[in-house]
């Protein structure tokens, strides 16, 4: 990897509040890394899928009583309860009408 690329990918990681990472070396071949970052710091790597990380970053958002990013809030919500189906009897307005499409 170039220096280009490990600056271009610190500073990513730096203006990420939650999300998960997936390396690439190329289009064609599996990801070479896949990770968590919480409040801009790179919190786990090496994991095997994005499906593992999404279940991961839920548990360390429950354990860590972290609020979901206020841009984020209906999309963790949906994946929380419909999803997941965690607490689902208690859906704001718009999750409700998403699980209604659904």
């Amino acid at each position: 990897m170039h220096a280009e690329d490990e600056a271009a990918i610190k500073e990513s990681i730096e203006d990420t509040t939650v999300g998960i990472f997936v390396v690439k070396n190329d289009a064609t071949s599996g990801p070479e890394d896949v990770g968590i970052v919480l409040e801009g710091l790179q919190i786990m790597q090496g994991l095997d899928n994005t499906a593992l990380a999404a279940a991961i970053l839920f548990g360390l958002m429950y354990v860590l009583n972290l609020n979901y990013p206020p841009e984020l809030k209906y999309t963790f919500e949906v994946r929380q309860k419909v999803v997941m189906e965690l607490d689902g009897t208690t859906l704001s307005k718009k999750a409700q009408v998403l699980k209604n499409r659904l």
